[in-house]
């Protein structure tokens, strides 16, 4: 005869064997769909499509919404920055020139150099698609709840996240141009060869 102690074990040995599983699948679904870029991006907008539908004939939850827009506004930004910042790394030459120390002299490639420095993001796409993704659903079960649902006059949220936006972008774009790098390599591919 099995004892209580016994039985509360096994039950949670199997919870914990079935939570295993769960995260077992849900990493081999990741992997399945990591190759597949458009389709991936391409089931994110439907799925946002399905949240925004929802909001517009709910007529509520705004400020989820909001929330959503601000959140994927912020993984915008870190996919459109580079990993190292080039304004941090010329503040730090300019102090180690200025203190005369061992590195003084040397300094990163310049444009003249013709060593290949390939962008490197702040986020990596496949995080910004993940993150991107659950976000949404998350907004979308958020939906479902009345506890999300505070009363606020939209059109003001609306205007405010229009003009932190441009703000936002502008200063992102006054930024790419200063330190020359674009975040996209469409049209830029090496050719190799004689033309």
């Amino acid at each position: 005869m099995m004892s209580s102690s016994d039985n509360g074990a096994t039950g949670v040995g199997g919870l914990q064997e079935r939570f295993i599983n769960a995260q077992r699948q849900y990493q081999q679904l990741l992997d399945r769909v990591t190759p597949f870029v458009l389709y991936r991006w391409l089931g994110t907008a439907g799925l946002f499509a399905v949240f925004m539908l929802r909001i517009l004939f709910a007529q509520g939850w705004y400020i989820v919404c909001y929330a959503h827009a601000i959140y994927l506004l912020n993984l915008l930004l870190a996919f459109l920055q580079p990993k190292f910042d080039p304004s941090l790394q010329e503040d730090l030459l300019a102090d180690e020139i200025e203190g005369g120390g061992e590195d003084a002299g040397a300094s990163l490639p310049s444009q003249r150099d013709d060593e290949f420095r390939p962008f490197v993001r702040r986020l990596p796409e496949w995080k910004f698609w993940l993150s991107a993704t659950r976000a949404t659903v998350l907004a979308l079960f958020c939906t479902f709840s009345e506890m999300f649902d505070v009363p606020v006059y939209w059109p003001i949220l609306v205007v405010y996240f229009l003009v932190l936006f441009a703000l936002t972008m502008r200063r992102q774009i006054q930024h790419m141009i200063k330190y020359k790098y674009i975040p996209f390599d469409i049209g830029r591919k090496a050719r190799y060869g004689s033309h």
